[in-house]
């Protein structure tokens, strides 16, 4: 069979009010990179992420595969337009064609690509060079830990990307919140298998580790044993954990040692209605404050996700969310707005009740109000969001919410001040010098190397 020349795009998206340039260039495309690093032994392979670059028109691949996400189906499928009428065959994957695929346009794309993509690109190319092209490959069972492929981290150009130290531990999540693409079934939770993960860490070559797995610790038996394996290793790192994972002390204590800095957490609400209206089970409002003092009485910085727009929440809310983050010191905060993506209990729901204001899907990026709101007005909602955001990163509340630990306090003020509150500025500075030196001078101010 002859060598093919596929191209894997990345399509641009949509930034939302309080994002600048280091959003689009924070970190690399780990899903498509892993599809590099299955077909490059055998064809041609080019990566071009829109968020960075212009993507070339004047070429012709036999394939183009693009990543999608729900805000950028419409980008996705344009740019699929042009490659298509170059005769070139275009193959549609990522978390909303696997979440959600009845939304596609039937002739947006030749191939729908449902599921990892370990278990259908091979059958793809299979296919291609027989001349038996399918319209739709299903992922027909989950992946195992030993079937997840490494991304292609040596396939990066330098000074792209504000981060290249990011790393997977898991696919998936092991709980079915309404509002989240893993409520969907066709997501599964799976960890990989360490020395892969170790394997992966190396590649990276940095002492700084940002693990971007949708719960790191989904599984706490693996997590700890994983975290006991690179405490030797004297690395920092961050991931993004469920609240339950504050309450086992155990599995916080081998965090802290094994060189953790901060945690990402999906409080979504402080009002206990709002929670339980969207079933998230593992977050229970009474006990917040003592899942924070938890992690903060280990030198252990909280990065807490808030979702404004629950069936539970009012204009009041956006003022209590800011009184409690302020009261706690939560280093940083990140908010949306609550956006029913197709595919989940919550889309379904307010479907049916008939509560969905458009079907335009570039504006499911959790900075428009798509639906309507119970508690107050849309616009009341949106101009919260944005209120909250300002009101937050004041200098004022800036201060207020400094850490008590003394170590995390250069990141802390790093982050807030030139991420934040100035990050225009800084991104002036990241296309002078590049992101990825940036991002290299961000971690040894904060003390992460």
């Amino acid at each position: 069979m002859r060598k093919l020349y596929i191209k894997l795009i990345q399509p641009k998206m949509l930034r939302r009010p309080m994002d600048t340039g280091i959003k689009l260039h924070m970190a690399p495309p780990l899903g498509l990179l892993t599809i590099v690093n299955m077909v490059r032994d055998e064809h041609y392979v080019e990566l071009e992420n829109e968020n960075i670059q212009k993507i070339n028109y004047e070429d012709v691949p036999d394939i183009v595969g693009i990543s999608v996400t729900v805000d950028t189906l419409p980008r996705a499928a344009k740019i699929a337009e042009r490659f298509r009428k170059k005769g070139c065959i275009v193959v549609a994957g990522g978390i909303h064609i696997t979440t959600s695929y009845e939304t596609v346009p039937k002739d947006a794309f030749d191939v729908l690509c449902i599921g990892a993509a370990e278990g259908t690109w091979q059958q793809i190319i299979h296919d291609y060079q027989n001349n038996s092209l399918k319209p739709v490959y299903h992922c027909q069972k989950p992946l195992t830990g030993d079937q997840i492929v490494s991304p292609a981290y040596d396939f990066l150009k330098k000074g792209e990307y504000l981060y290249c130290n990011v790393v997977h531990t898991s696919r998936g999540c092991p709980f079915r919140c309404d509002f989240c693409y893993n409520s969907a079934k066709a997501h599964h939770y799976v960890n990989r298998n360490i020395k892969d993960v170790l394997a992966d860490i190396k590649a990276v070559n940095s002492k700084h580790i940002m693990f971007i797995d949708d719960n790191f610790a989904g599984n706490p038996k693996w997590t700890k044993q994983f975290l006991r394996v690179i405490t030797p290793m004297h690395i920092k790192w961050s991931a993004a954990v469920s609240i339950n994972a504050a309450y086992d002390d155990e599995l916080l204590d081998l965090m802290k040692k094994s060189g953790c800095q901060s945690l990402f957490i999906g409080f979504e609400s402080v009002n206990p209605s709002s929670v339980s209206g969207v079933h998230k089970v593992q977050n229970q409002t009474h006990e917040y404050e003592k899942a924070i003092k938890a992690i903060h009485s280990r030198g252990i910085m909280i990065n807490a996700s808030f979702v404004f727009g629950l069936d539970g929440d009012t204009p009041e809310t956006f003022r209590t969310t800011l009184d409690w983050i302020v009261k706690n010191k939560i280093e940083t905060v990140t908010s949306h707005i609550l956006t029913p993506y197709p595919g989940t209990a919550l889309y379904d729901r307010m479907k049916a009740e008939g509560r969905i204001t458009t079907n335009d899907l570039s504006l499911y990026n959790t900075a428009h109000v798509v639906y309507k709101p119970k508690g107050m007005t849309k616009r009341e909602l949106y101009r919260g969001y944005l209120q909250i955001y300002k009101d937050i990163y004041s200098v004022k509340n800036i201060f207020r919410r400094c850490p008590e630990a003394k170590e995390v306090r250069a990141a802390y003020f790093m982050f807030n001040f030139l991420y934040r509150k100035y990050g225009k500025f800084t991104d002036m500075l990241c296309q002078k010098i590049t992101y990825e030196r940036i991002g290299l001078i961000a971690e040894k101010i904060s003390g992460c190397i």
